[in-house]
């Protein structure tokens, strides 16, 4: 009976959270909104205009995920109620066991909800796209580079988004040492944006045959993809494009013809480059639109008493200047500098399972702004 008690008083504590999501998801607001865009797709010529239809479609689902949440986050609480209720008057033993399980699933699944309730800034819910380069380390960053690639290729295949390679420069020896990466699903850069800043890693390295240990460097860079047209003046003069011959997958086109495309905003001094679509138009429409995000998150920033809260601090690529440490020897442990937020499990981590620090970092960020 302790168990029991100890449960329903674990389950009360989130009845008033529960009542405040209700009001946070804004459930007649939200229900509003999806009856207007529904009685938008019934109009004639909607499918005539695919861009505008696909966003159209793109919030309704949106919008029914959120009242699924909900629902789903009602039901979970009420079951493990009724569970605990039964558990307390049979006396069942599997009973309790089941009310274990449905609160720990409760739990869990209120915190999930929590955390997306977090990403509310303007552009959290786009896409999101990645840029990482290798810093101090030589071949070893590079290697580094090519298993962070990995790491949130395989965090973005866990949640259901889509990954496409825009850039891809290969090590000298082996690795990566530059790769732009854009994640494409609902709030991909709401989440992604808490892995922006420097990563190292300290490990015993495979490439020096004396055994030694070794400590790598690497830089990510994340802004979302902004589709729509924003309010930036970009001088042709202010310019300077090249282009270039593709490196990366792409088949036998991207290897034969120059492509790709470097753009470099000669006030900023901030370069863009694309390589992943079949035509130089193509690549220089998209690389036009990265600029833009990065000159719009740039122009945010001065806005702003400080840098930090839009682009983090920029900070060389070496020592000190870390949001993360990854330490495969002298023993296992991959610790955030910003959260302290700490996994002992590193190939874990590795495999793309980050979503404990980036919920770490998204709740700290909003204790910052709430100061």
């Amino acid at each position: 009976m302790l168990i029991l008690e100890q449960l329903k008083s674990d389950l009360l504590k989130y009845q008033g959270k529960v009542d405040e999501m209700s009001v946070s998801l804004d459930p007649a607001g939200v229900a509003a909104r999806l009856s207007d865009l529904e009685a938008m797709t019934m109009e004639q010529d909607f499918w005539n205009q695919p861009e505008n239809s696909q966003k159209v479609l793109q919030e309704i689902k949106s919008l029914k995920d959120k009242q699924e949440s909900l629902r789903k986050l009602k039901s979970l609480y009420e079951d493990t109620e009724t569970l605990i209720e039964m558990a307390f008057e049979d006396d069942d033993e599997e009973l309790v066991s089941e009310a274990k399980e449905n609160l720990a699933a409760f739990i869990s699944f209120y915190e999930e909800l929590r955390i997306k309730t977090l990403l509310s800034g303007e552009y959290d819910a786009n896409n999101a796209i990645l840029t990482l380069h290798s810093g101090a380390g030589g071949t070893e960053a590079c290697d580094w580079v090519e298993m962070l690639l990995r790491m949130y290729t395989r965090w973005a295949e866990r949640r259901g988004f889509k990954v496409e390679v825009l850039d891809y420069l290969a090590g000298e020896e082996a690795g990566v040492k530059s790769v732009t990466i854009q994640i494409n699903g609902e709030n991909a850069y709401g989440y992604a944006k808490a892995e922006k800043g420097v990563h190292r890693l300290v490990r015993i390295s495979p490439f020096d045959s004396s055994g030694r240990r070794h400590t790598s460097f690497a830089s990510l860079d994340v802004m979302p993809e902004i589709t729509e047209d924003i309010d930036i003046d970009i001088n042709d003069d202010d310019l300077r494009i090249d282009t270039y011959r593709a490196s990366g997958a792409g088949g036998q086109h991207v290897n034969k013809t120059d492509s790709a495309i470097r753009i470099t905003h000669l006030p900023t001094n901030i370069v863009v480059q694309c390589q992943n679509e079949r035509s130089q138009r193509q690549n220089k429409e998209r690389a036009m639109r990265m600029l833009k995000a990065k000159l719009y998150e740039l122009k945010q920033a001065e806005q702003m008493s400080k840098l930090e809260e839009v682009r983090g601090e920029v900070k060389e690529i070496g020592w000190g200047s870390q949001i993360r440490s990854y330490v495969f020897h002298p023993y296992n442990m991959v610790k955030d500098h910003r959260t302290s937020e700490e996994v002992g499990n590193v190939n874990a981590v590795m495999d793309g399972n980050i979503d404990n620090f980036i919920n770490a970092y998204l709740i700290y960020l909003q204790s910052l702004n709430n100061k």
